[in-house]
């Protein structure tokens, strides 16, 4: 059996983490549970997500960490030259790690790649809609309107994704969750009697139901309301990871419905 965490809303928010979910992955590794880890932020490295695991007392590999970076990679000709919003290492690091050269000079660039940059200035989206009106290849690592914060919800890639595409007249192609580039990813981590752990229905849920698997829906990040369309054949519903650890500790599976509150 193998589940598959989100880490934004599942494991943390923002830099806090959420109660109990250090022992959740502690309870499901010694369960003998096989459990990666995919996310839609684009901002850290798999290596930095390992050390901000650690910080927070849980010890993985890096070899099972996925990102929408990763993803947004993969989609990529090693020979391009790619212009690349985004904060932090991640997206930049996915691309380089493939050959592929990262050019500042977008009139250069054969595409652009949009990630999650709290930085974003008006110079930047410039830049990009310029390279994607001349021909570039135009791909955004998520469509998450929003990112979930201890303060509220902050604007996601995909708000800045779509700044960008009213600028340019061009919509991205998605890489992450629940799209092709990621579910091609994670396919071969999958053994049977698979879950996918998320908060979010429109990208975690759409996610499990892609990838053939139960969904295990958690209320501690982003609420959106609930809809059959957006959620595998399967769903547990529970308040966060610890007590959807502990259903499936309870009955040896997860049943489905709504276990919250208690």
């Amino acid at each position: 059996m193998s589940w598959v965490l989100d880490l934004d809303g599942v494991i943390w928010r923002g830099n806090q983490v959420i109660q109990g979910s250090a022992e959740a992955v502690e309870r499901l590794f010694k369960l003998g549970v096989s459990v990666n880890f995919v996310t839609n932020n684009s901002m850290l490295t798999p290596a930095e997500y390992v050390e901000k695991m650690k910080s927070f007392g849980i010890t993985i590999r890096e070899d099972q960490m996925f990102t929408s970076a990763m993803a947004a990679a993969s989609m990529l000709d090693p020979v391009a030259k790619v212009y690349v919003i985004g904060g932090g290492n991640g997206v930049r690091q996915a691309v380089e790690r493939r050959g592929i050269t990262v050019v500042e000079d977008s009139s250069k660039a054969d595409a652009v790649v949009v990630g999650w940059d709290p930085g974003i200035t008006f110079d930047k989206i410039t830049n990009a809609m310029r390279a994607i009106r001349a021909g570039a290849r135009y791909i955004a690592t998520n469509a998450d309107p929003t990112y979930p914060n201890p303060e509220g919800l902050l604007p996601g890639t995909g708000s800045l994704a779509a700044a960008v595409a009213v600028a340019s007249g061009v919509e991205p192609v998605f890489a992450g969750k629940p799209n092709p580039p990621i579910v091609s990813l994670i396919k071969p981590l999958l053994s049977g009697e698979d879950v996918m752990v998320g908060d979010r229905l429109s990208t975690d849920g759409r996610f499990a139901k892609v990838l053939g698997v139960h969904f295990g829906l958690v209320l501690s990040g982003v609420k959106e309301p609930y809809s059959e369309s957006d959620v595998a054949g399967s769903t547990t519903i529970a308040d966060d990871l610890l007590s959807l650890v502990k259903i499936f500790e309870t009955y040896g599976n997860l049943p489905v419905g709504e276990f919250t509150g208690g």
